[in-house]
């Protein structure tokens, strides 16, 4: 099958790509621009135009005719490509279809991790723990990863874990084995207009799964029955040496998931977890007292923070919140999130997929309810703040810089040039 993907730079298509280039098909895409998912497709031989046209769909359906095109749904519906898709007979979907459709027809057990919070670290963990304790397993992951593809086929499999998100109701085109529920708070407006609404969207996902592991303040918020759920109390939580509550506690969840699974000594996943790596752009080490991580929701900052602190006492944030449609959201959580933090470095926000009707918040307006303002400098990306986490760095303080925008990108091209 010739699969072409559009946006297969996104965190969510990339793996996809390399899970149906593992299958034998044929496998070619676009996206807007180059980037880490970019690069490591390159080097798996994907092959990866930068376009925003339809001319190479155009040129690649010519030379040999795609059967299916995945889209990611950040794709505008008269987007150049998904016209060119449809007057050319070529069969369109989202991602969603597609996993599906693998799924199914190699008949694996599908682990789903959702949450508003921790998917991708707790995912990383159930591949990593997985992969050591010697269960084959193939996988999809929103993000690159240290020990192995973000995407991965391996015929020898009984299980495919899955990062399941729930933005677009993703995770509910799936009817998994186990999920895992790391945490239920709010958010995607956008798909869900009400906090009702996206709570029922959890009771869904939870009705549609085989059963679920979650921890018991979750369960209560959406009404989990003990018949269909596992609801973990506070007192369980494993005694672990990784840094960060949030991590302990998705570590928690992945040592019940290997239990109830029965594939894993409790006491050699312990010891497994505890020698977790870590995913990229997660609290991601990019050099001496310099951090990196893909948080941008105040409670993701807090979390992040709180771990920053566990290894220094001097911790800096340079901040880049995303999407203004999302800060009128937000903003009011802002009030104690960077209590962690001694100064806080903030950015304009990073614009994508905006509603033209609403007005860019400044980075004063938003930055207004913090409870330490004093602690709060409005900054840009360019010479001075680098010079100024340089300054930092040098004087002992960890620099952590978080968003899921341009600022991974800014801070690593600043260190190839240093």
């Amino acid at each position: 099958m010739n699969v072409f993907f559009s946006g297969i730079g996104g965190v969510a298509i990339g793996p996809l790509a390399e899970i149906a280039k593992a299958l034998g098909h044929s496998v070619t895409g676009t996206d807007a621009a180059d980037g880490t998912m970019v690069r490591q497709l390159r080097d798996h031989d994907i092959a990866v135009e930068i376009s925003e046209d339809d001319e190479y769909l155009r040129l690649t359906h010519a030379a040999r005719p795609i059967d299916w095109l995945v889209y990611t749904s950040a794709l505008p519906d008269d987007h150049p490509e998904l016209v060119a898709a449809r007057e050319l007979g070529i069969r369109t979907s989202k991602r969603d279809e597609l996993l599906a459709a693998i799924i199914a027809e190699k008949g694996l057990k599908l682990i789903a991790v959702a949450g508003t919070h921790g998917k991708t670290t707790t995912t990383g963990m159930l591949i990593w723990a997985m992969k050591q304790l010697g269960v084959p397993v193939s996988y999809s992951i929103g993000t690159t990863i240290g020990f192995g593809p973000s995407g991965h086929y391996d015929p020898a499999s009984e299980y495919f874990v899955y990062e399941c998100d729930e933005f677009d109701r993703n995770f509910l085109h799936f009817k998994p084995h186990l999920s895992i529920i790391t945490s239920i708070g709010y958010d995607h407006s956008d798909t869900y207009p009400t906090k009702d609404d996206y709570a029922a969207a959890f009771r869904q996902f939870i009705s549609q799964s085989g059963f679920t592991i979650l921890w018991q303040h979750d369960g209560d918020a959406v009404g989990a029955s003990p018949a269909d759920a596992w609801c973990i109390q506070d007192s369980e939580l494993a005694d672990l040496t990784l840094p960060g509550a949030h991590n302990r506690r998705n570590a928690t969840l992945v040592l019940k998931a290997i239990e109830r699974l029965g594939i894993g000594d409790v006491s050699d996943t312990r010891q497994v977890l505890e020698s977790f790596p870590g995913t990229n752009r997660r609290f991601e080490k990019l050099a001496d007292n310099l951090y990196s991580d893909y948080g941008h929701h105040p409670t993701e900052i807090a979390v992040t923070l709180q771990m920053a602190r566990e290894l220094s006492d001097h911790v800096v944030l340079v901040y880049q919140p995303h999407q203004n449609v999302r800060q009128y959201e937000v903003r009011a959580l802002y009030g104690n999130c960077f209590k962690e933090a001694e100064k806080v470095y903030w950015l304009p926000t990073y614009l994508s997929r905006e509603d033209p009707n609403l007005a860019i918040l400044s980075a004063a307006e938003l930055s207004a309810p913090v409870a330490d303002r004093q602690s709060v400098q409005i900054a840009e990306m360019d010479d001075e703040l680098w010079t100024a986490m340089e300054l930092h760095r040098e004087a002992g303080d960890l620099v952590l810089c978080m968003g899921a925008g341009s600022i991974d990108g800014w801070v690593r091209s600043r260190l190839d040039g240093a």
